[in-house]
């Protein structure tokens, strides 16, 4: 019979609907039965592509044992992390203060009143690894419930007043200079592998926004070491395992040094931020690789995780058929079933298929060596290689789609919507894909008018026609940078103006005027047993961070300073560690680079469709401009030229669309010419 969550939207908790655990969601009403029955509360937070969520589900959570202990002795609680990481970041923190690490599935115990005091993750059936079993777990907590609470209940406290600092933080007073930067640099330096890429050892994580700071300290400095550190690394990964090879679209990390076995599963926010680097990349050195693994990777995302209404899906999961990572793994006899004889071995020896196998006796498709070299080593020419190459990979993709393919969770959230749709519209112009671009604009849409209340406020998740919880800090920065990067793709001015106006709400509502930056939560949002503000980038940026970032264009474009002292003192109550501790800052050093940096603001006018207009803005967007922000209208747009002050006075030359280039708003002679351009802006860098 189904228990509570039957009735919830989110498919992570509808994966528990049918175990015997008497589940709660989130809300006063758990917490009023734990007080009223005074029972300790038992947390569970995982997310729907989950593995050892999965794992743990069936191994304690089906087992009707296991149930009838929890049903009797806890009040139990199920959260999606995903839908809620205000819950999940409190107690994340509290499992790390109290076990040094921390994971999902996440398992806390609360008092009634919500205050940890004992936590970890995943807990095993029966004792191995080190671990006690759930079991032993669930019966020393109830021994000292019952037994010696009074000390249990004074350490919950002790934590939950530790738990409290990070919305306690203050301003540095020093000074915010380059050698921040440095300093960041040379760390990041030191942890780089470079064999392999990437930064220290198994498990490795993509970290994009690292990437993207580094990429920014080549443009800055002209260093060649980052630029090297980013393109090997993003090589690297894109020929291991940790990518798929036919299917595009990269898992979630690799949990060996070489990017070759992963966790299968899929997140919109990593494919993002990804993607944006191989764009990144392919601007600056032109290389065709990264062009093409853009484009597998955003080809993914419309095709796999797209709502038709223009939402994207937030994650694919590592299972399949209850195997971990079934889907994508290969023998060498499926190989020879599809293809022809020399195809199959050519096919084989690139991607390293063997009989032996690389992951539980299958094969996880990777590229350890390039086409020259395989071509050279099966005596056949390298466009002999191609041809096997790419019919393999149509005929084993065809043949995959008619496996059954992991579950994909479709609830969509506006934060990690808003990095793809910035990454679409980014690649959209950069690589002159319509399609992208109109899928960012949809995109947009689909979140100005399904997931916005009738005050104009975000929700965080999105469902089958039902939009529900309060948005979060990052929801409404993530969306505000996608909308940036929209306007600067299209100068259509209505995205502007609705970054612009998300922005004023965090100020109203989120915003700490004492001490600067901004609380995870709104002053309106459910009373959690503390009020976090949230500064470190994780897997994906803070909110804090994409706050810096987005308010900083935006405070250029449309000449606002008050914004750019706002970002000024999320960089002084960071600013000691984002120089010791870079791997967590990414996204908030990109933003201080650009900060600290003289900036340039690009202009131009004329009809949107016109050639000579185009000419200019193809220009402009096949380059990395870092530094810059973009505006444009028409020359009688008087609309976008009242709201936007980089565009006032502007004019054709001699009825010519015309850019003007400034840095710091000390601006060039406009030119019309496209080679001009092109020459001013390369002066300027």
């Amino acid at each position: 019979m189904p228990n509570r969550l039957a009735q919830a939207t989110s498919p992570y908790l509808l994966q528990h609907a049918d175990n015997p655990v008497d589940w709660w969601e989130w809300g006063e009403e758990a917490f009023e039965r734990a007080r009223a029955e005074d029972k300790p509360i038992f947390l569970s937070v995982g997310y729907a592509a989950c593995h050892w969520c999965h794992v743990m589900a069936h191994e304690s959570f089906e087992d009707p044992a296991i149930a009838d202990i929890l049903n009797r002795h806890f009040i139990c609680i199920k959260v999606d992390r995903e839908e809620r990481p205000d819950v999940d970041a409190i107690y994340m923190e509290a499992v790390v203060a109290m076990t040094g690490h921390g994971g999902w599935p996440m398992s806390v115990f609360l008092t009634p009143e919500g205050e940890p005091f004992y936590g970890g993750t995943y807990f095993p059936p029966v004792d191995r690894y080190g671990m006690p079993s759930f079991r032993r777990v669930l019966v020393s907590i109830i021994d000292a419930w019952q037994n010696r609470r009074e000390r249990l209940q004074q350490s919950a406290s002790q934590l939950t007043a530790a738990l409290g600092r990070s919305g306690q933080l203050k301003p540095d007073p020093g000074n915010l200079s380059p050698t921040i930067l440095e300093a960041a640099f040379v760390t990041l330096y030191q942890n780089y592998d470079d064999y392999e890429g990437g930064f220290g050892s198994a498990p490795k994580f993509p970290q994009a926004m690292a990437l993207e700071f580094l990429l920014r300290h080549h443009h800055r400095t002209g260093q060649a070491a980052p630029l090297a550190m980013v393109t090997h690394t993003l090589r690297k990964m894109a020929n291991g395992g940790m990518y798929d090879q036919l299917g595009g679209g990269f898992h979630r990390y690799s949990t060996d040094a070489r990017w070759l076995v992963p966790h299968f599963e899929k997140m919109l926010y990593d494919n993002a931020l990804l993607a944006r680097m191989y764009l990144y990349a392919w601007l600056l050195t032109g290389d065709a690789f990264f062009r093409r693994i853009v484009e597998e990777t955003l080809d993914y995302v419309l095709r796999e995780m797209t709502h038709p209404a223009g939402g994207f899906y937030s994650t694919q999961d590592a299972d399949s058929e209850g195997e971990e990572g079934k889907f994508f793994l290969w023998t060498p006899d499926e190989v020879k079933a599809l293809l022809e004889e020399e195809d199959a071995a050519l096919f084989c020896r690139y991607y390293d298929v063997t009989e032996a196998g690389n992951f539980e006796g299958k094969n996880i498709l990777h590229v350890d060596k390039d086409v020259e070299t395989v071509a050279r080593e099966a005596g056949v020419s390298a466009a002999r290689l191609q041809e096997a190459l790419e019919r393999g990979r149509r005929a084993l993709f065809a043949a995959r789609e008619q496996r059954i393919k992991p579950g994909r969770d479709e609830k969509v959230l506006a934060a990690w919507n808003g990095l793809m749709m910035r990454s679409m519209a980014e690649a959209g112009t950069a690589l002159n894909r319509p399609d992208y671009l109109q899928a960012a604009r949809a995109n947009a849409a689909f979140i100005l008018a399904e997931m916005t209340d009738e005050r104009g406020r975000l929700f965080r998740s999105w469902k089958d026609g039902r939009a529900a919880l309060n948005a979060y800090l990052e929801d409404y920065t993530d969306v505000a940078e996608g909308l940036i990067a929209l306007y600067q793709a299209t100068f259509e001015t209505r995205w502007l103006r609705e970054a612009d106006r998300l922005l004023g709400i965090v100020h109203d509502h989120f915003w700490d005027d004492e001490s600067g930056g901004a609380f995870h939560t709104s002053d309106d949002h459910e009373q959690l047993i503390v009020r976090r503000k949230d500064f470190y980038d994780n897997a994906e940026p803070s909110g804090n961070s994409a706050y810096a970032s987005a308010a900083l264009r935006l405070a250029r474009l449309l000449d606002k300073p008050d914004y750019a002292k706002r970002a000024e003192s999320i960089f002084r109550i960071m600013r000691n560690p984002m120089a010791s501790q870079p791997s967590g800052f990414g996204h908030l050093l990109s933003a201080l680079d650009f900060f600290l940096g003289a900036g340039r603001e690009i202009a131009i006018i004329g009809e949107p469709d016109a050639a000579d207009t185009l000419a200019l803005r193809r220009v402009v967007y096949e380059r990395w401009l870092p530094d810059a922000v973009i505006a444009g209208c028409a020359a009688d747009d008087a609309d976008a030229a009242a709201f936007i002050p980089l565009l006032r006075d502007r004019t054709l030359i001699q009825g010519r669309a015309a850019a003007y280039v400034c840095r710091n708003y000390v601006c060039n002679l406009p030119v019309t010419d496209p080679e001009e351009l092109a020459a001013q802006l390369e002066e300027s860098h």
